[in-house]
């Protein structure tokens, strides 16, 4: 079984098309986890009206919590979850059909593999991840949060809390670590609606042109933080 985690903050405009991009997946062995992080949006009322709606036969828990971010509210949806695998899957994308069945089947089909990733879309733009490679991980983010996960190869500490910003990648730094690799699946598996609270992005170009632009300057600390911490510096 596949637990599917999704940590959201005031995504109500949003979450409904993630939710039901799951319900319509090919593969449905899976249990659902939405924490939610403290939102302050209608995002209760959403919920209990597309559960009164949907059909699904899979099991969906709700969980609250105050405001402490996303790492914490993975942390406490992998702490009851049940499943074999892991999916940490953001509020604001949505996936296609196969997604789940094509994740399982590549990862049950390389047992030295602890965790599978695709290429995505980010409203109109194509992030084409590529295939993994220690030392490409270990200079630059490039594997998104969304990637199906071993269980029993998920760290024991789980997603560092104290870190605000690049969490996956330190999440895969950290797994890289302790002997344990990914499988790019060579397709778009997923879109992400722009806009929301925990998915972001700015072109290549911004980083090297504004240096001056907050964005830019959280995104370098952020850099700094997970390199000193892995001793990439």
């Amino acid at each position: 079984m596949i637990s599917i985690i999704i940590p959201v903050y005031n995504q109500a405009d949003k979450i409904v098309k993630t939710l039901e991009s799951l319900v319509e997946q090919t593969y449905q062995d899976f249990e659902v986890i939405i924490v939610n992080d403290g939102s302050k949006d209608n995002l209760d009322g959403v919920l209990e009206n597309f559960l009164n709606k949907t059909e699904s036969t899979n099991t969906w828990f709700i969980i609250h919590q105050q405001n402490h971010g996303a790492p914490s509210a993975r942390n406490i949806g992998w702490r009851q979850s049940r499943g074999e695998y892991l999916f940490f899957c953001d509020a604001d994308a949505v996936l296609i059909p196969q997604a789940l069945a094509m994740m399982l089947s590549e990862l049950s089909a390389q047992p030295e593999v602890s965790y599978v990733y695709s290429s995505f879309r980010w409203g109109h733009k194509l992030f084409k991840l590529g295939p993994f490679a220690a030392a490409k991980l270990q200079q630059a983010p490039y594997i998104h949060t969304m990637s199906l996960i071993r269980k029993s190869d998920f760290p024991a500490t789980g997603w560092d809390e104290s870190i605000k910003k690049l969490q996956d990648w330190d999440l895969w730094l950290t797994m890289l670590e302790q002997g344990h690799s990914g499988l790019w699946i060579d397709k778009i598996l997923f879109k992400v609606i722009p806009g929301g609270t925990i998915s972001s992005w700015l072109p290549a170009a911004a980083y090297k042109l504004f240096p001056f632009l907050p964005a830019v300057k959280k995104y370098n600390a952020a850099l700094k933080i997970v390199k000193t911490k892995h001793g990439l510096i």
